[in-house]
């Protein structure tokens, strides 16, 4: 009998010793619209925060195993932040394979979770030394505030108080959270920023983009006014330097004719002697003559 020697190939199947940590509880990731919006709000803009730290895993809604060979331990924080894992993509958050718990977590609470929110979570984390827990009320309905934090202190949760501008200060991200009009806000107490999504920021640098585009704009038209009412004033001194071109022309004609008159007046004025001179000689003329013929008279007269 022939040996089919393809069998040794086939791969082993799981056995029933094999666990199976499922990556999905059939539950909805959040309870209303506005909870995903808010929820998908804060993990964008927890993500661009840590974006350039590679050790910072940000993740929400995934379910987290934390007892080793037992699936029914599990819970999905709305938001947790681990540091010093890395930001690989993962399909459950396994605390015996990742090494340790998350360093913050984060809920929020509903009309059916804001009872275990504040009893059973909240030992659940203490006691897998998640070092920040926080709970935010979107509806303002459920818990004593919309949004509450505690600190991990030798194993207990001790409550947070909000700062003189109503935050919240998360120590183990350095992060302030505030209830907005519209949701949760996060500012960088560091750089004193206000935290965006990659959305936002991209349409706060378009925004500035304009607004620098819009002052270039304005600079040029000003400087093509100041260009225009230099070529203005540039061709008023070119009337003004031809105006007086032809006032100087005009004068220089004046003189040139008052000079003209003048050197007239002047040859009838020789004219003038030389006939006086002339009348003169005449004068004196006839009259040498006059006395000639009265000598010639006298001497005729005399015996």
């Amino acid at each position: 009998m022939a040996t089919n020697t393809k069998a040794k190939q086939i791969a082993s199947v799981p056995t029933d010793r094999a666990i199976f940590y499922p990556d999905a509880d059939g539950k909805p990731m959040a309870v209303s619209d506005l909870h995903r919006r808010i929820l998908t709000h804060t993990l964008q803009t927890l993500d661009a925060h840590f974006e350039e730290q590679p050790e910072v895993y940000v993740s929400g809604d995934i379910l987290m195993y934390y007892v080793e060979g037992d699936p029914r331990k599990s819970v999905s924080p709305d938001v947790l932040v681990a540091f010093g894992l890395g930001k690989k993509d993962r399909q459950t958050y396994l605390v015996w394979v990742e090494g340790k718990s998350p360093d913050f977590a984060m809920e929020f609470s509903s009309k059916s979770t804001y009872n275990k929110d504040l009893t059973d979570k909240m030992e659940l984390y203490a006691s897998l030394g998640i070092q920040d827990y926080f709970l935010y009320d979107a509806e303002g309905l459920y818990l004593p505030s919309s949004l509450m934090g505690w600190t991990l202190v030798d194993g207990v949760y001790v409550p947070l108080s909000v700062d003189r501008d109503g935050g919240l200060h998360s120590t183990v991200l350095g992060l302030d959270f505030h209830v907005g009009d519209v949701g949760l806000g996060l500012y960088d107490p560091v750089v004193g920023a206000w935290l965006q999504t990659p959305a936002e920021s991209a349409s706060a640098r378009a925004e500035q983009e304009a607004k620098r585009a819009d002052t270039a704009e304005a600079h040029a038209e000003q400087e093509a006014e100041r260009a225009d009412t230099a070529e203005a004033h540039a061709e008023q001194e070119t009337e003004r330097a031809d105006t007086a071109e032809a006032h100087a022309e005009q004068e220089a004609e004046r003189a040139d004719t008052a000079e003209a008159r003048s050197e007239a007046a002047e040859a009838r004025a020789e004219q003038e002697a030389a006939a006086r001179l002339q009348e003169t000689a005449r004068a004196e003329a006839a009259e040498a003559e006059a006395a000639q013929l009265r000598k010639q008279l006298e001497r005729l007269q005399t015996p």
